[in-house]
């Protein structure tokens, strides 16, 4: 029995096994469990194998292997828990562990190097734009893209995002000034990601469109890496460490000339606000940088709602839509965050809002490995979801993340319904026309 490194983390498993054994509350809100109904992966069967593990009572072979990389990681167990027991960190934790054993699969490895270094990955962005319809055949109105031959891991009948022609951080200069005032008070820095920065550009292209309509001026900061979430939850903490370190110490060159840095993505927020300070528990330095950053760390509708005048704005236009919004909670807004109001305020101005059934149910995107070798998972987390779509007869989907945004629209184009994805950024510009 080898001797495993969780003891080192911030995490007593064997204690939280103990409480969280003993209930089960969790059990009919946890993702996987509703696919497979397998104990051992609901939200207590992983605690207790991890206590097993703690204990030197388990190894990581590779059922565990299996056991462990099947979990979402959609934090509905945390929100159901009782005791607030942190299965996702502890999940995440051992994820780590699991990488050191067994490597992490070249794709991944590949993927995670083109984060850490942003010029290589614009160079493969716009070679993918350009050579993509040899492999895809594009559809801009869903903006979505579906492969016109199988691989191993990409299969012909997935719908999948695509390049576009330019990145957003590449579209725009640096500094924007919208402020029709000579010394303006008021400036937001955008954190973009990486899908919305290299897939999704309308997202910036709209929010940029809403902060100069709110005389607001703008930095998009260039040197912006990934914010760490992909690596972060497959295990891969080397690139985690890089990314981490890398973003906060280039953040706190600019973070005390704007008044907050927003950014329209879930993940991303949650990964900066939240799992930034929980990764470096044991770094004391700089889990204080980390902690000093976040507080002016924002997503972006609940900024805008809380700290402009954006809605008053949006009710003044007087345009009304017809199209029918309904609206899907991310796992990494309202569950994390407690953001869910406020998109839904901003969007009611101009839309009407058929909510689905359960809006705060996952989606299933699950992070790298789940869209990868347990597709098969993804998959059928997805079709719930697609199917509560449906039944509101809505024509819109918005959700304020882009890992949603590809995981819907994929459950959307397996069940056959006929409904677009758009960040409620877009949903907001467009009615701001």
């Amino acid at each position: 029995m080898e001797e495993n490194k969780l003891k080192n983390t911030k995490f007593d498993y064997t204690s939280i096994s103990d409480e969280c054994v003993k209930c089960g509350k969790c059990k009919p809100v946890c993702t996987i469990f509703n696919i497979n109904q397998d104990e051992a992966t609901s939200p207590r069967g992983f605690i207790d194998l991890l206590g097993a593990y703690e204990r030197n009572e388990l190894d990581l072979d590779m059922t565990a292997k299996e056991i462990f990389e099947s979990c979402f990681l959609c934090t509905n167990c945390v929100e159901a828990c009782p005791n607030d027991l942190p299965t996702d960190m502890v999940i995440e934790q051992v994820r780590s562990d699991i990488a050191k054993k067994y490597g992490i699969a070249w794709y991944k490895k590949l993927f995670f190097f083109l984060l850490r270094h942003r010029k290589i990955m614009d160079l493969m962005s716009r070679l993918g734009y350009v050579f993509q319809t040899c492999g895809l055949k594009i559809n801009k109105e869903q903006q979505s893209a579906l492969p016109k031959f199988s691989l191993p891991i990409v299969k012909k009948d997935r719908a999948l995002p695509y390049a576009d022609a330019i990145s957003f951080l590449n579209k725009y200069p640096e500094n924007l000034k919208f402020s029709v005032q000579e010394a303006s008070k008021n400036k937001v820095a955008i954190f973009i990601g990486c899908m919305g920065n290299y897939a999704y550009t309308n997202i910036g292209d709209s929010l940029i469109k809403i902060l100069k309509k709110l005389e607001l001026d703008t930095v998009i900061p260039k040197k912006q890496l990934c914010c760490g979430a992909p690596a972060y939850f497959t295990g891969d903490f080397d690139t985690v460490d890089y990314l981490v370190k890398k973003n906060i110490e280039y953040f706190e060159t600019f973070i005390d000339d704007v008044d907050a840095i927003i950014i329209p993505e879930a993940t991303c927020s949650a990964m900066i606000n939240i799992d930034w300070v929980h990764f470096l528990h044991d770094q004391p330095q700089w889990k204080e940088r980390a902690a000093k950053i976040a507080p002016k760390v924002h997503m972006a509708t609940k900024w805008l709602e809380n700290n402009t005048k954006l809605k008053s704005m949006l009710e003044a236009t007087n345009n009304t839509f017809d199209q029918i919004v309904t609206y899907h909670d991310p796992c990494h807004a309202k569950k994390m965050q407690g953001i869910h109001k406020e998109p839904r305020a901003l969007l009611s101005a101009n839309y009407k809002i058929e909510e689905m059934s359960d809006p705060n149910r996952c989606c299933g995107f699950g992070g790298v490995t789940m869209q990868s070798e347990k597709y098969h998972l993804a998959k059928a987390a997805g079709m719930p979801k697609a199917a509560m779509i449906k039944e509101t007869k809505a024509e819109i989907v918005s959700a304020e993340c882009s890992a949603c945004r590809m995981q819907i629209t994929n459950s959307l184009h397996q069940a056959k319904v006929n409904a677009t994805f758009k960040n409620p950024i877009e949903l907001i510009a467009d009615a701001l026309d």
